[in-house]
């Protein structure tokens, strides 16, 4: 895609949702941390039902550690591989008041070393938290990505380094956003709903969906 038509492909959303936000709920940098560590093969939607309670009683690493992992599965039981999830988050909630005086750091590779915590995840906390340029590439975003030739690449590192060097101001900050909810409801991955996409005509895809015939009247 053209450096001309990736500044229209990101001024188009923008216009759309001037302020995007991710869904994930949390009061504090901590709280969208385990959000987003519980978010790994699960919806948003699930995560946010799970941790509106918790969140109401942890909001701190020091208080996690104090529910301890059989307390926090009661939460989050209705979450896939709640299991695995538990005793990372008890982990990282360890890690970061061992090493961090209970409080997430801003940086990147410190948030990689951190139990449950890979790439993904560092970008979402650096981004929505920090306000780093950061591409967090998820399977939406991959799938736009290539779908549409804005960053095509054939691992979702290849596509986060993509979007890095082609994304520009200023677009830089809410990209991801952008790029995850336009997967999430319009590039859809089954079935993709091209007719009421604002990139139609920027969009590499060619087998545009067409929209749905409306059912004859009885």
């Amino acid at each position: 895609m053209k450096k001309a038509d990736i500044f229209e492909f990101y001024r188009r959303l923008a216009e759309l949702n001037p302020h995007p936000e991710t869904e994930l709920e949390s009061g504090n940098a901590y709280q969208l941390l385990v959000a987003v560590v519980l978010s790994a093969q699960a919806t948003d939607v699930g995560v946010n039902k799970a941790t509106r309670r918790l969140f109401e009683e942890v909001k701190t690493p020091r208080q996690m550690v104090a529910l301890g992992e059989e307390g926090l599965k009661q939460h989050i039981r209705t979450i896939g591989l709640f299991n695995t999830k538990a005793k990372n988050v008890i982990a990282l909630s360890k890690a970061l008041i061992a090493d961090h005086d209970g409080e997430v750091p801003a940086d990147r590779d410190a948030l990689e070393k951190l139990p449950g915590v890979g790439r993904k995840t560092a970008n979402v906390v650096m981004n929505v938290a920090f306000g780093a340029e950061t591409f967090a590439v998820d399977t939406h975003i991959f799938r736009v990505g290539n779908r549409t030739g804005l960053a095509p690449g054939k691992t979702p590192l290849a596509v986060e380094k993509k979007l890095d060097k082609e994304t520009p101001q200023p677009f830089r900050v809410h990209a991801h956003h952008w790029l995850i909810l336009h997967g999430r409801y319009v590039c859809k991955a089954r079935k993709p709903e091209c007719w009421r996409c604002v990139e139609v005509d920027l969009c590499a895809y060619k087998p545009k969906t067409p929209a749905p015939k409306e059912k004859a009247a009885a």
